[in-house]
């Protein structure tokens, strides 16, 4: 991302209101948050169908009551390697934007942690790491008690790439569940 288009971004996220109830998370030792409004569900892990030629965040997909959904592993997304799913390790179920629809797909997390109402005065804007790091996927900080929370926007995290090949994905599901009727 250039400078000017990183600045012009930075802009953008300092104007939106991050105050709201968000579900909090963990991955690795960090906490992070997603608009409550975006989630649709939380399950436990359940057997994943791998889908071949797929980036190696992308585990497969579900069946969740008949629906077909995509499964992403958030910790395999934001580089930090692959640990044993255990009993607290869930799927959250989310929707998100893609290009020309909303998509469901369950993010693996390590832990759900609570619903947390964030308020406004409780929130900064996302520190500069410079031109090279694209933090365009979070929101904010939220500031809880002694600690920091992440606060990220759902729709960003998957780039357009992603997403668009998401879409691709759940398009080419719908063409094969409607020829079989």
């Amino acid at each position: 991302m250039t400078g000017s288009v990183a600045a012009a971004h930075q802009a953008v996220k300092a104007g939106t209101n991050k105050k709201g109830k968000y579900l909090t998370f963990t991955l690795e030792k960090e906490e992070y948050g997603i608009s409550i409004f975006k989630v649709k569900e939380i399950i436990g892990i359940m057997p994943i169908t791998t889908v071949p030629g797929t980036p190696d965040f992308i585990k497969g997909v579900i069946n969740l009551r008949g629906k077909v959904i995509s499964v992403v592993d958030l910790r395999l997304k934001f580089s930090m390697g692959s640990i044993p799913y255990s009993d607290r390790t869930c799927i959250i179920v989310v929707e998100i934007a893609a290009e020309s629809e909303t998509v469901l797909i369950g993010i693996i997390v390590d832990a759900v942690s609570e619903v947390l109402n964030i308020r406004e005065e409780d929130t900064e804007d996302t520190p500069a790491f410079g031109a090279s790091l694209d933090t365009g996927y979070i929101l904010g900080m939220a500031k809880t008690r002694n600690s920091v929370k992440i606060l990220l926007d759902i729709d960003r995290v998957l780039t357009a790439d992603d997403r668009a090949g998401l879409e691709n994905f759940h398009n080419l599901r719908e063409e094969l569940k409607t020829s079989k009727e």
